[in-house]
């Protein structure tokens, strides 16, 4: 009895490993899902959730106004509500990438669902904007062992990020948020925010638009640029 629930607790252990990947750049690595990967000299600012009809235009005005270009993962359900918005994106010239069709942790999502999940978020970006992803980050950062391979088997490179602002938390200020995501930074990181507060507290998407300003300026302050993501990675 007691065997079999030692074997039971190691192989949920070994299921829920990926989870850890977002906290620990080691096991990231083993499981070759690069927290890295803007050019050299360079950040990427990447803004996952959306697109959302208040936080993502207000966004999009900023980096604008800035000459920025970034990456955002697009989640498929918000696409088909917001088509212009996620066209509008893409024609600002910012990176596509997908975020997939539904918010779910995939820990808990059977393979067969998360490859409709991918493929459905995949055709509904792509028809909205003309882009077909090719940049994988799923909700909250966690894989699952299958979804790994089944991202992989579409194409799909998976990437998570190198720092984060925490700008989904009901507590977060625009100060704190841009101090924790681009207060000490280095070449090639990966800044992960969010432009829609759909799946976080309520409103978040304004601390991060209030944030923006201050993380544009310390990335300059810093002797870096921003660039998009490379879709053909």
């Amino acid at each position: 009895m007691h065997a079999a629930a030692s074997i039971a607790g190691g192989l949920a252990a070994v299921w829920s490993l990926p989870a850890l990947a977002p906290l620990v750049p080691a096991l990231a690595a083993r499981m070759g899902v690069p927290r890295t990967g803007a050019p050299p000299g360079a950040v990427a600012i990447t803004f996952d959730d959306g697109p959302h009809p208040e936080g993502t235009p207000r966004v999009l005005a900023l980096l604008a106004d800035a000459g920025v270009r970034a990456t955002f993962f697009l989640v498929g359900e918000q696409v088909e509500r917001h088509r212009s918005l996620a066209a509008e994106i893409a024609a600002a010239g910012h990176a596509i990438a997908l975020h997939g069709h539904r918010h779910r942790v995939l820990l808990r999502v059977p393979p067969p669902v998360v490859r409709d999940d991918l493929a459905r978020g995949a055709e509904v970006i792509a028809a909205a904007t003309g882009v077909t992803p090719v940049l994988y980050r799923p909700p909250l950062g966690i894989y699952s062992w299958p979804a790994l391979s089944i991202a992989r088997a579409r194409g799909l490179a998976p990437i998570l990020w190198s720092r984060w602002g925490h700008d989904w938390r009901s507590r977060a200020t625009a100060s704190g948020v841009a101090a924790e995501v681009a207060g000490r930074l280095e070449s090639g990181d990966v800044l992960l925010l969010h432009d829609a507060d759909h799946y976080s507290a309520r409103d978040s998407w304004r601390t991060t638009v209030a944030a923006l300003p201050r993380v544009l300026e310390l990335i300059t302050a810093q002797g870096l640029t921003c660039a998009a993501l490379d879709q053909g990675r």
